[in-house]
């Protein structure tokens, strides 16, 4: 196996210059870098990655973590980063987390010392405090769907209180009074937020409905199929249904068609997320829009300055809004 000496020999520079050319020093004349590129082609070397991230201080990778990548919404914010992070020149390593402390810990630990240069975090499990003695250790590092105060020039989040409060409110301008809640079973901050939501959206209208009106299950069709089950089950009389995501809310729509339930003439539902799903699922579902991408392309260009130490030239919205996408299964009950 070649090494810097062996080309250094054969270009017939010496290694500093090898050393520069290698690592695109503005210092190495053309001719050199002519002739070392030969060389290093003509001997197979490949430089040492390690080697050159201690002499440029760039690894020229960035790190994101999410909750599961072989979810389709977690896909969608990795391909976001990663597509930034190749516009820039770097490589991705990409960490889960699975909403549990311990692998969001050891993911985040293992992307620091992998010397990632810009890190885009989601972080569900972790506390505040442990967050913001991350960021001491990674001054590029964004924390993406949670907003943390002392770190609030950092995070990039979406309100999902307003999400699940326009779904709801939607559904109520509809003539729907009866409305079930089927949500995450995950003990997370989004799961509260959108409980919330849906509840501050009956009380404004005062609607008052018991607790037999909420039914939880995993944040997947799986999940829906369970709590949509449950409800059913208990007889809960309904006449429309606000989901945690898309695919619980696909779950859900599937146990009405095996239960010769239509929707929406007999029961409407409404998504959160808009993902690919919510188009061909039948009908096709009404849902609120998570702009994942914008907020996931957002935090990776504010990773890339922060790594770098620069400021932002013009500040842009961190919280996003989300917005109603109306499709078809939902019915008017005022017509």
């Amino acid at each position: 196996m070649a090494t810097i000496k062996d080309v250094a020999k054969a270009a017939g520079v010496s290694v500093a210059t090898v050393s520069r050319v290698i690592n695109k020093s503005p210092k190495a004349s053309q001719a050199s870098i002519d002739s070392v590129s030969k060389a290093m082609s003509d001997l197979g070397y490949r430089p040492n990655a390690a080697a050159r991230a201690l002499v440029s201080q760039s690894t020229n990778t960035m790190g994101v973590l999410v909750g599961d990548v072989s979810d389709p919404f977690f896909g969608t914010l990795v391909k976001a980063v990663d597509t930034i992070a190749h516009q820039n020149g770097k490589h991705l390593l990409v960490g889960n987390g699975y909403h549990s402390a311990e692998d969001e810990r050891r993911a985040i630990e293992l992307l620091i010392n992998n010397r990632c240069d810009a890190l885009v975090i989601h972080s569900k499990a972790l506390s505040d405090q442990e967050l913001i003695d991350f960021s001491k250790a990674s001054k590029g590092m964004v924390l993406i769907n949670r907003h943390v105060p002392e770190l609030a020039d950092r995070c990039v989040s979406l309100d999902n209180h307003k999400g699940a409060y326009l779904a709801t409110e939607f559904l109520i301008r509809q003539g729907h009074s009866k409305i079930a809640c089927i949500t995450s079973s995950h003990e997370i901050e989004d799961v509260n937020a959108r409980i919330s939501g849906y509840r501050d959206a009956l009380s404004a209208y005062n609607i008052s409905l018991p607790e037999s009106y909420i039914e939880s299950g995993e944040p997947n069709s799986e999940g829906g199929e369970t709590a949509m089950t449950h409800l059913l089950t208990k007889a809960v009389d309904i006449t429309a249904v606000v989901a945690y995501n898309d695919y619980m809310a696909a779950g859900a729509l599937s146990v009405l068609e095996e239960n010769g339930i239509d929707a929406p003439s007999k029961i409407s539902i409404v998504g959160f997320d808009d993902g690919f799903i919510a188009r061909y699922v039948k009908p096709r579902l009404t849902t609120v829009r998570y702009p994942i991408q914008m907020m996931a392309e957002k935090a990776a260009n504010l990773a890339l300055e922060l790594a770098k130490g620069e400021g932002i030239a013009e500040p842009e919205p961190m919280r996003y809004s989300p917005t109603m996408v109306k499709r078809d299964s939902v019915k008017n009950l005022n017509d």
